[in-house]
């Protein structure tokens, strides 16, 4: 990680961390996983965050990126 990158990084919140730990309980990487239900996700995720507050764990994201273009037209503002 660059320090340009360092400098962008911001508390993730209690919602993107539950969001994202609830989603690698449900998909490994696009497929669905069959034994963990949406609910049960949810839940683990949400205590997941719970024990990672109380244990002083600080959580950062980066912003986030841009799509891509799919256009073959250049952007204005590219170089």
């Amino acid at each position: 990680m660059s320090d340009d990158d360092k400098l962008n990084l911001r508390l993730a919140s209690h919602e993107e961390i539950e969001q994202s730990l609830s989603f690698a309980l449900r998909f490994d990487g696009r497929k669905r996983v069959r034994h963990a239900d949406d609910a049960m996700a949810r839940i683990t995720a949400e205590r997941l965050v719970q024990h990672l507050e109380r244990s002083g764990y600080v959580l950062m994201k980066r912003p986030g990126a841009t799509a891509p273009s799919t256009s073959r037209h250049r952007h204005p503002n590219s170089d």
